[in-house]
Parts: C-alpha cells; structure tokens; sequence
C-alpha cells in the first residue's frame, strides 16, 4: 500500500503531512524546527521511513506567475540532497498560497497568532499533498 509524505520546507520550519491510508485526503502530521542543511535532510528522512512513505511530495514556492523566486533555488538545492538521502520518490508539487490558506484556516478557528506559527507548516503540507493527491485521484477517473 502507497503512503505519501509532504513536507512543505522553509527556512525555519518545515510541516510535514501524511496521506490517509486510501490515498484520498492529507493529515497535518508534525512541525519540524530546523537545524542545519545536513542534519535537516537526515532528520526528513528518518520521518519518511517512520511513516513508512512510498513517496515524498515537497512543496516548490514559485513566483505568482510560475517563475522561479530565490526560495525555488534554495528549496530545489534541499529537495535534491532529501532525494540522495532516501530509496524513494521525491516530486515536487506547486505550493503557491498553500500557506496563506493555512493561516486563513486558523484564523477562522480562533487560534491566536502564537499558537498559529506551531501549525501552520503541517497544515501548509497538507494543503500540498491534497493538492498532489487531488491530481493524482483526477487521472485515476
């Protein structure tokens, strides 16, 4: 049975989700609180192989327009070490607005602005990975 991970990666913080047990819907899972580019990878790793993941989606920010920002370049140069870091796919999926949402989300359920910077990332993974898996049930029709 497959099990998709995402990880929306920033530079302080990266959110991390898993899929249901279908494949139909993502979870918000955990924040992770960076370290360093190395220990960071090996650390992202070891949470794939604990969830037990056939894949990885990671969040790629990209410009309004599509075009490759500055955090493209850093977040592609981390997404390609995660990938000599593990024996599974890594793909990458479009995360445009992904975290503005999750923040609109909480907002909307009260939760005060100190609270919000724990969740946002995980549920910003979320957003990703819905978004992935919603692609990959579309071609599944």
């Amino acid at each position: 049975m497959e099990r998709y991970v995402a990880f929306d990666i920033g530079d302080k913080r990266i959110g991390v989700a898993i899929s249901d047990p279908f494949n139909t819907y993502a979870l918000p899972s955990q924040t992770y609180f960076r370290k360093g580019f190395a220990e960071d990878v090996k650390a992202l790793a070891a949470i794939a192989k604990e969830k037990s993941a056939s894949v990885i989606v990671c969040g790629l920010p990209v410009n309004f327009d599509g075009s490759e920002a500055l955090q493209t370049e850093k977040t592609q140069r981390f997404i390609n070490a995660l990938k000599e870091a593990v024996n599974v796919p890594v793909v990458c999926e479009d995360e445009r607005f992904t975290t503005k949402m999750a923040h609109e989300t909480l907002i909307s359920e009260g939760m005060r602005r100190e609270k919000r910077k724990n969740y946002v990332d995980a549920l910003a993974a979320a957003n990703i990975l819905d978004g992935y898996l919603a692609k990959l049930n579309k071609k599944g029709d």
